[in-house]
């Protein structure tokens, strides 16, 4: 049943994803043009053309990565928080399920966006000689990471991705939880989810401080970096060992939130 809910999914959010994907590189192409020959030219018509397609391309990136989060907080709210709530919630599946398909969803978009940025940021650039060193560049490191790290550089890529995941799911689930406890209330449900948004990013980074003072304040801070020199670790052990314990505190980080929005859509879910 997951699977037919993220095929779901990505069908509803492709439909607003991809036109602005395709926007995005429409735009590339004309700021590649402006770079090419337009920002430089005498005529001051053209010049003018130039700046105004490299301004659409900076308004490009910043709607993409934008609407990228607002198709994931929208679809949370329309499916499980609207009018389709009566719908969703009475299908044979299970909670956990509807909210595990809007995080993968949200996660292969934010990935999307990423690479969709980049591309255009290739194509903006483009010539010969700059792509033909670009790929040049990778697969020098390529055979850098292959030849001196060989499986930890696939060990580094593995965790690299497992953080991206995780780091996105973490931030959909603040925003899930905030919306979730947002409409567990009569009335003015929007406005309390904003303020449940920020009491949750409130609370977050003082429990931060407060885990870094106690940590100082005790020695327990000196503790654990005396503990991590006495195993003399070698600088990629340590790459290794920052990458998991970045993994763990957003896995904890997510976990928190995954349980408060799961308890809210159970228990104090309000539709009307």
């Amino acid at each position: 049943m997951l699977r037919k809910l993220l095929k779901h999914e990505f069908r509803a959010t492709a439909r607003i994803m991809l036109p602005l994907y395709l926007v995005l590189l429409v735009t590339a192409v004309g700021a590649n043009i402006t770079t090419q020959g337009l920002s430089n030219s005498s005529y001051q018509i053209l010049r003018l053309l130039g700046a105004l397609l490299a301004m659409a391309f900076g308004i490009a990136i910043i709607g993409v990565c934008v609407m990228s989060l607002v198709v994931m907080v929208q679809r949370f709210y329309k499916n499980l928080l609207g009018d389709e709530g009566y719908v969703m919630l009475t299908l044979p599946v299970n909670l956990h399920q509807q909210v595990w398909s809007k995080l993968i969803v949200s996660a292969v978009w934010f990935a999307a966006t990423f690479l969709a940025v980049v591309l255009a940021a290739l194509m903006v650039s483009f010539n010969v000689g700059s792509l033909t060193a670009f790929f040049r560049g990778i697969g020098e490191l390529l055979e850098q990471l292959t030849a001196y790290y060989a499986l930890n550089g696939a060990a580094m890529a593995v965790e690299f991705v497992a953080l991206c995941f995780f780091g996105c799911c973490a931030m959909c689930l603040h925003f899930y939880a905030s919306l979730a406890v947002g409409h567990s209330f009569p009335t003015h449900k929007m406005a309390w989810s904003v303020l449940w948004f920020f009491v949750f990013s409130f609370a977050t980074q003082f429990l931060f401080g407060a885990a870094m003072v106690v940590l100082d304040e005790t020695g327990l801070a000196e503790w654990m970096f005396r503990t991590v020199d006495a195993w003399v670790l070698t600088p990629m052990a340590q790459m290794h060992l920052a990458f998991g314990m970045m993994i763990v505190l957003c896995i904890v980080y997510g976990a928190v939130f995954y349980g408060v929005t799961v308890a809210f859509l159970k228990r104090r879910l309000n539709l009307e």
